[in-house]
């Protein structure tokens, strides 16, 4: 399950737990022993964790496929295949043809200098005095001045300084940026492969102190510069799996499950506090939803439920923010329009033996939903909790996003949430059992009923604890460029009645410039209910700027 950003669901437990046994038929023997064969080969160390666009994700949906193909599902990938791919942006590098030259010495990348993120690429030379700025040649500037000026400002943004000092010089003729700080402040800059600032029109680096007394000394003499920059952007593939059964019935209904885990903790989503790289295999999240996927393919496929067409897909890239899940819908293989509702296993492998509690999430987004659990006998196994956000951190919120009801499965979180220790031996093998036979009894109550309504939810708030504010927004995690884009908007929040639309791209919120999805979050945390801010956004290539209240 997604930790980009910590959702607080408000649950409201409507049943008591109940006993928990029963004597399983045979069908049901073979879904338990498939359940477990299926987690113990995802959650295994050879995957290495599933992460998006890794060789242990391609290994794991090569896994998925063949065992749909199995069921006698059909590939509903691209180019008539099993998988649709996207791309995942891991930011930008530094190339290697970067250089930087002082008087023919060449100073070292990463420790003498680096270049900012937003310079431009290209080559500059020239013989520029550091106390000199003469039109046309390099210049040399002193962190100093800008560091003194934001002391005791908190809302200083030295890196949005720099870029406006390197504006400033470029109109008076610099033809490139070399800073350096001579004060005692420290600056905490260095080259940061996330940061989405646009390029700027000339080459700007960064001399260390070390490297600036080493080759700078002599700041009224003239210095030999040679400067190359070249920055690219590291890009990774990930691969959503599809399989179809084609019932010819004018309704498609989507049953997904995400089955990308965090690898190695590469990305900076693990809640492990260890020095060293384990594997992270994701037993229950989200293998356990796989798993249950998987299974219901070859159920379905077995059954007489000719109401609906299905397609299953196991999302990749849930882990990072929806990639795979907002990329399937923004790229549909059967049309959206035809899509009945969609159903969302993640983390379904941990049913509490004393609670028995399983979340059902979007449960507003359709009265049918009420309509029809009530006439499943479930509350003999479960003591259900319920959520009617259509928003969440999984990938049913990119379904409701397009107004599609949707239906979120999930047994809880527990100790070993995105930890190392999330293995298949902690699985709850015959509690997730029944979740997907609910799952299945859900299904096919609604085979005869044609389609099911939608509903808009009053839709839980995207926050972390520093947080007493929200725009009520859903970010594009997907989005690569300068600013947050939005993806969806809640409705009753201060972006929908501020105006702001989805597609819009948040640059600034108040004092504020948003460049990224995390000083927004900064910029959030200064505000509390009640204040009024200024909010600047681009709409269809043009800035507008309109005010929210909070």
């Amino acid at each position: 399950m997604m930790q980009r950003m910590k959702i607080t669901f408000l649950l409201l437990v409507l049943t008591a737990p109940s006993a928990f046994s029963q004597k399983l038929k045979k069908a049901d023997k073979l879904t338990l022993e498939n359940l477990e064969t299926h987690i113990r080969y995802l959650a295994d160390d050879q995957l290495e964790g599933r992460r998006t666009g890794s060789p242990g994700e391609k290994m794991a949906g090569e896994y998925i496929s063949a065992e749909l193909r199995k069921a006698g599902l059909q590939p509903r990938g691209e180019n008539g295949g099993w998988l649709q791919s996207f791309e995942v942006n891991d930011g930008k590098k530094i190339s290697d043809d970067t250089h930087f030259f002082i008087n023919n010495q060449e100073l070292l990348p990463g420790r003498d200098y680096f270049p900012f993120p937003f310079s431009a690429i290209g080559t500059v030379t020239g013989s520029p005095a550091i106390a000199l700025h003469e039109k046309d040649t390099p210049w040399f500037v002193d962190l100093k001045d800008l560091l003194e000026a934001g002391q005791g400002n908190p809302h200083f943004d030295l890196e949005g300084a720099v870029q406006g000092r390197v504006k400033d010089c470029v109109k008076k003729g610099a033809t490139a940026i070399i800073f350096y700080n001579s004060s005692k402040t420290p600056d905490n800059l260095g080259f940061d492969p996330k940061d989405p600032a646009a390029a700027l029109e000339v080459p700007v680096l960064y001399v260390t102190k070390e490297a600036k007394r080493k080759y700078l000394k002599d700041e009224s003499a003239s210095q030999d510069i040679k400067i190359r920059v070249g920055i690219s952007e590291m890009k990774r593939t990930g691969h959503n799996v599809l399989g179809y059964l084609d019932n010819g019935a004018s309704t498609t209904v989507v049953i997904g499950a995400h089955y990308d885990h965090l690898g190695h903790g590469e990305d900076s989503n693990s809640l492990y506090r260890g020095t060293d790289r384990p594997v992270f295999n994701g037993a229950d999240d989200n293998a356990s939803g796989t798993a249950g996927m998987i299974e219901l393919a070859r159920l379905l496929k077995q059954s007489k439920l000719k109401g609906n067409n299905y397609l299953f897909i196991a999302f990749s890239g849930e882990e990072l923010g929806l990639f795979g899940s907002h990329y399937f819908v923004e790229h549909p293989t059967v049309p959206l329009a035809s899509v009945n509702y969609m159903i969302n296993l993640d983390m379904i492998g941990r049913l509490n033996d004393t609670s028995h509690a399983l979340t059902l999430g979007g449960y507003g987004t359709s009265p049918a939903w009420g309509e029809v659990s009530g006439k499943i006998n479930g509350k003999k196994y479960f003591a259900f909790r319920y959520d009617s956000s259509g928003m969440g951190p999984s990938d049913h919120t990119s379904f409701y996003s397009k107004d599609i009801p949707v239906l979120f499965f999930f047994t809880g979180i527990h100790a070993d949430y995105h930890k190392p220790t999330d293995d298949y031996d902690k699985i709850n093998y015959s509690g997730e059992l029944q979740v997907v036979k609910y799952i299945y009894a859900l299904v096919e109550s609604l085979n005869n009923r044609g389609r099911i309504a939608f509903t808009k939810t009053r839709d839980t708030q995207f926050s972390q604890a520093r947080f007493s504010v929200t725009l009520g927004i859903l970010p594009d995690y997907s989005f690569s460029g300068g600013g947050v884009r939005i993806d969806a908007i809640s409705e009753g929040r201060p972006a929908q009645k501020a105006g702001l639309q989805a597609g819009d791209i948040i640059i600034g919120l108040g004092d504020f410039t948003v460049s990224s999805l995390d000083n927004y979050m900064d910029a959030l945390s200064a505000f509390k209910k009640g204040d009024t801010a200024k909010l600047k956004y681009i709409r269809a290539s043009k800035t507008a700027e309109t005010a929210v209240q909070f």
